[in-house]
């Protein structure tokens, strides 16, 4: 959510005459995330997030808005989109695809403990069960396809041990997706920033412009290799007692199948890869910005090393 397209107060204020939720009283950057531009706008009618997006497709973007408003209308807690006065949910500002979806209430935990992670279990459950009425359709944009390309592209920047970690890894993983799981929308970037919290439960779910269609399990795969992590610092293996509880709240809406068992810790690998390529990619290869915050690579990089060593994953059965 950084800042990379500029928007005045006036910019501002002529854009909103689209709409029907008044003109800004308040209007602030957020200078959080690496992907879209983001402004907080607050109107006498309430308070709203502006994106502008910088370089996804025009053509994935009624996925995600359209995912969002489905979601909402199905009681999960994500920003609903504001349809303008040509009852579109996406238009344009400063040249950019741009949409209003409304500003959710709570704060991110930085530490959850294992009731938090079982708050996520149940909540993931719910969004994923809600989703398989979702007619909109795209292959999840982060997946396999993207991930050799974003390869050949930071490859040149590796030194030995790093590029034989990706090589091997590619390898592995490209005979080892399993059509046979479970698949539908996923977030497939719930980390712990993505998630607001207000008096120890889920109040909203952020972020949806890495959302697409693939299995469930990768889903899952991603929240346990950011919340569930001994320590964020510097023990990178899983802690039983959250991964316990984000698994077994998941379990009760949407049982786990024989194959999903047998697939978790390649799916544990799989989101690792995902993201450490994303930060290599973001850190070579940054784009320029008012507010750019480009997370360090080398945290996926141990998170996924470790992964690769690990033979077995517990505690989805």
């Amino acid at each position: 959510m950084s800042v990379f397209t500029p928007v005045s107060e006036g910019q501002l204020a002529a854009w909103l005459k689209g709409y029907s939720v008044g003109g800004a009283s308040t209007f602030e950057p957020v200078a959080a995330g690496i992907e879209n531009t983001n402004y907080f706008v607050t109107t006498a009618q309430g308070r709203y997030v502006l994106t502008l997006f910088e370089r996804l497709p025009a053509s994935e973007l009624p996925f995600y808005v359209g995912l969002m408003a489905h979601l909402a209308r199905h009681g999960i807690p994500c920003p609903a989109p504001i349809a303008d006065l040509a009852d579109r949910y996406l238009s344009e500002l400063n040249g950019k695809p741009a949409a209003l979806v409304t500003r959710l209430p709570g704060t991110s935990i930085e530490r959850p403990g294992a009731a938090e992670c079982s708050e996520l279990g149940a909540l993931l459950a719910r969004m994923h069960l809600a989703g398989r009425s979702y007619r909109g359709y795209l292959d999840n944009p982060r997946g396999p396809k993207w991930w050799r390309s974003a390869a050949r592209a930071v490859r040149a920047f590796l030194d030995s041990e790093r590029a034989q970690l990706l090589d091997t890894e590619l390898r592995y993983q490209s005979h080892l997706r399993f059509s046979d799981l479970p698949r539908g929308p996923v977030h497939a970037d719930l980390f712990r920033d993505n998630v607001l919290f207000e008096n120890g439960r889920i109040s909203g779910v952020i972020d949806f412009y890495f959302a697409g269609v693939d299995c469930f399990l990768f889903d899952l795969a991603v929240c346990a290799n950011d919340w569930c992590l001994v320590d964020p610092e510097r023990d990178h293996r899983l802690h039983e007692p959250r991964t316990r509880a984000l698994l077994a709240a998941y379990a009760v809406l949407r049982p786990f199948t024989a194959a999903e068992c047998q697939a978790w810790p390649v799916m544990l690998r799989a989101a690792a890869l995902r993201f450490w390529l994303s930060r290599l990619f973001d850190y070579y290869l940054p784009r320029p910005g008012q507010l750019v915050r480009v997370h360090d690579p080398a945290h996926f990089h141990d998170v996924l090393r470790l992964r690769a060593a690990t033979v077995s994953a517990p505690w989805l059965e």
